[in-house]
């Protein structure tokens, strides 16, 4: 099977390529030759989903899905949410957003947040749609090399993310791809969609 992801984003390419199955060959945008900015002009990680999906199965004739995310922080009324990559403005740069992030949470003690994956496929003219959270702790500081967006500043809560100090435990940036394949909000929203795709 053949399945076009509607991404031009290159670390969720990589990560879920790393999280599918062999028997779905995964496609890029590249490789239709569709080198546009997709819309995304919705206010709910749904319909930006499918938004996205809708525009590369309708110009391209090819089944494909597409995924939005956001954080969605407790102590700051859901926010970033649907507008996580351009938090701190259009240019959709994760150090500015993580640090408005910081400065907006400096005094706050309640650090509660999750991540949420939609991940919208259209096969055949129909849509589906499947979802991934994860529950976490917004850290006081950036830690880690790996992962991307927000992962630096958000552990999961998870027996595979344990505590390092008392100030949380490991940051999504700290896990190694793999580990993070298993439990972040994406993984799960893919298993979804290869499960589905399976039967």
């Amino acid at each position: 099977m053949q399945l076009v992801f509607a991404t031009n984003n290159k670390n969720k390419l990589y990560e879920v390529s790393k999280a599918i199955t062999s028997e779905i060959k995964l496609l890029s945008l590249t490789d239709i030759n569709c080198f546009e900015e997709l819309p995304e002009t919705n206010p709910t990680l749904e319909e930006n989903a499918l938004q996205k999906a809708r525009y590369v199965f309708e110009k391209y004739k090819t089944n494909c899905f597409a995924d939005d995310t956001g954080l969605e922080i407790e102590a700051l009324g859901g926010k970033p949410g649907v507008f996580s990559a351009r938090y701190a403005g259009e240019n959709k740069n994760a150090d500015d957003n993580m640090n408005k992030v910081l400065a907006e949470m400096q005094n706050t003690e309640n650090r509660k947040a999750k991540f949420r994956t939609v991940i919208a496929l259209i096969m055949e003219d129909k849509k589906y749609l499947f979802q991934g959270e994860v529950q976490g702790t917004i850290l006081k500081e950036k830690r880690g090399e790996k992962g991307f967006g927000y992962d630096p500043i958000f552990s999961p809560d998870h027996p595979l993310a344990p505590s390092l100090d008392k100030e949380g435990g490991l940051s999504f940036a700290e896990m190694p791809i793999e580990e993070k394949n298993k439990i972040s909000h994406r993984a799960i929203a893919v298993k979804k969609l290869v499960e589905f795709l399976n039967k």
